[in-house]
């Protein structure tokens, strides 16, 4: 994670007809809309594809963090067995 050196959020769509792409992002609760020539088009994307991976990454790390977490928790409180039920013959 700590070598990914550049990100961006969003997605590039290119504008039909135009010489350019719109980068939109959701933050804030709102679209955001930003627009990209086309000479900065491979830059963007490489630093969206940095945030996806960054985004990737943490949540595996996350994953095995809950694995190791809920591993450790069974350790110090195992499952109880469950109590007989009486017989009612």
């Amino acid at each position: 994670m700590a070598a990914i050196e550049r990100m961006e959020r969003g997605k590039l769509c290119r504008l039909s007809g135009k010489n350019h792409y719109n980068l939109q992002a959701w933050r804030n609760g709102k679209n955001e809309v930003r627009y990209v020539r086309e000479e900065e088009r491979e830059a963007v994307q490489e630093a969206i594809d940095g945030y996806r991976l960054f985004t990737k990454l943490a949540e595996e790390y996350a994953d095995e963090i809950i694995r190791r977490t809920r591993r450790q928790h069974q350790k110090r409180f195992p499952p109880r067995k469950p109590k007989p039920k009486p017989r009612s013959d």
